[in-house]
């Protein structure tokens, strides 16, 4: 599952409608009358089709963010109301606060040409062009000389993992490597969004997990912003941040990955999700606990110590220096056999404290079925670290077999 992301709104759609056919204002201004129709009815009484109908929804910077639906959802069609592939009926669709429906022309291919890129289900690669050629053919489109723009292709495709691929040409390659030219191409041109339509969708199990797993890799290195349309929850929720789940044009349900999971909307959605093996989509960063109850500075008196352990009924407690990384725990009982007055809890004899637990720290993304196995080695609880090894949440026994149960 994809990291943490900034906070920053990169893409915000607000309520977005795009209706094909005569009249299509008409079919949003009576909506109410066409809503209870089917597509089937309703294209019979109008000549129009509902592709999608008030979808809100915004996007972190950093962010992968997944668009899923069955087929005819309007995943794909509120996709490519972002970059005015279709042109919204109306509402509204930001980047960066900047209106894109309200662009000209060419205020629009500036931003197509600078800010975003595509990867489309069926690779749309050139098959008379070498890959090379291929992966540079939207720098090319923007104008850059030949020499820079071969450089930007070549490292585009070491980045995905082609290099040495680079004069062949693709019907020589696997529809794996393929969808990877794809990408090539969509990140030479180092746009700050990715649109990914169905990228892995027309490829073989095997290979299409296989990039996934490349996939979310990738994207840590480079650092876009992402929307994905898939029609497999199994994808969005491996790869996502954020689910926007679809169902006859409208967004039903929106939500983290472990959000979906652990809380389905009623009916459409509770249906998607009741046969998922849970502990494999809901991560440890899903369910820990906040710092507050269970961290104390390293400078803290065992008195201190004592009385906020008492307050939230805890066994353990973390101590953690000026960065925030753990350096020791204790017991709650060893601390209260201590006589005499209070004292820095950093002169405490180590005989207090439960070195006989070692503290087991993961990171964020580790999936519940790993804890399982690493909360059976320690009673003290499990500490979630970043990259840095500061200490970003704590998870108890407890709360994994709570979740256990709601799943």
């Amino acid at each position: 599952m994809a990291e943490k992301t900034s906070s920053k709104i990169k893409i915000k759609c607000k309520d977005v409608w795009k209706v094909f056919g005569p009249e299509p204002q008409d079919i949003i201004k009576n909506w109410d009358q066409y809503n209870a129709m089917n597509k089937v009815e309703r294209l019979k009484k109008t000549g129009c089709v509902v592709g999608t109908q008030q979808a809100s929804f915004q996007v972190a910077e950093g962010e992968i963010f997944c668009l899923m639906g069955l087929s005819g959802s309007g995943k794909s069609t509120l996709l490519r109301c972002i970059n005015r592939l279709h042109e919204p009926t109306a509402g509204k669709v930001f980047i960066d606060d900047q209106d894109i429906t309200d662009m000209s022309g060419l205020e629009l291919r500036e931003i197509r040409r600078q800010k975003t890129g595509m990867v489309f289900q069926h690779f749309a690669l050139l098959p008379h062009r070498r890959l090379v050629k291929n992966a540079a053919f939207g720098l090319e489109v923007q104008g850059l000389e030949k020499k820079e723009r071969e450089k930007k292709a070549y490292e585009a495709l070491e980045l995905v993992g082609l290099k040495g691929w680079e004069n062949s040409y693709p019907y020589e390659l696997s529809g794996g490597m393929q969808q990877r030219v794809g990408l090539a191409r969509a990140l030479a041109t180092n746009p700050e969004i990715l649109l990914m339509d169905e990228a892995f969708s027309a490829l073989d199990p095997l290979i299409k997990r296989q990039m996934q797993d490349e996939f979310v890799k990738l994207i840590k290195k480079v650092k876009k912003t992402i929307i994905f349309v898939t029609h497999d929850l199994h994808e969005a929720l491996r790869i996502a941040n954020h689910i926007a789940i679809m169902k006859d044009g409208a967004i039903v349900q929106q939500g983290t990955p472990a959000e979906i999971v652990l809380n389905p909307a009623k009916g459409y959605v509770e249906e998607f999700v009741k046969d998922l093996p849970k502990t494999k989509f809901i991560t440890a960063q899903d369910i820990m606990q906040p710092l507050d109850k269970w961290v104390m500075p390293v400078a803290s008196s065992t008195k201190e110590l004592i009385n906020k352990m008492t307050k939230n009924n805890l066994r353990f407690s973390f101590i953690v220096d000026e960065n925030q990384k753990v350096v020791d725990t204790v017991d709650y009982f060893n601390l209260t056999l201590l006589t005499g007055p209070s004292q820095s809890i950093e002169d405490v004899p180590k005989e207090y404290r439960p070195s006989h637990y070692p503290t087991l720290s993961i990171s964020g993304d580790t999936f519940l079925e790993s804890l399982l196995d690493k909360a059976a080695d320690t009673k003290v609880p499990l500490v979630i670290n970043d990259d840095q090894g500061r200490i970003q949440g704590v998870i108890s026994r407890e709360t994994i077999l709570t979740t256990l149960q709601s799943a």
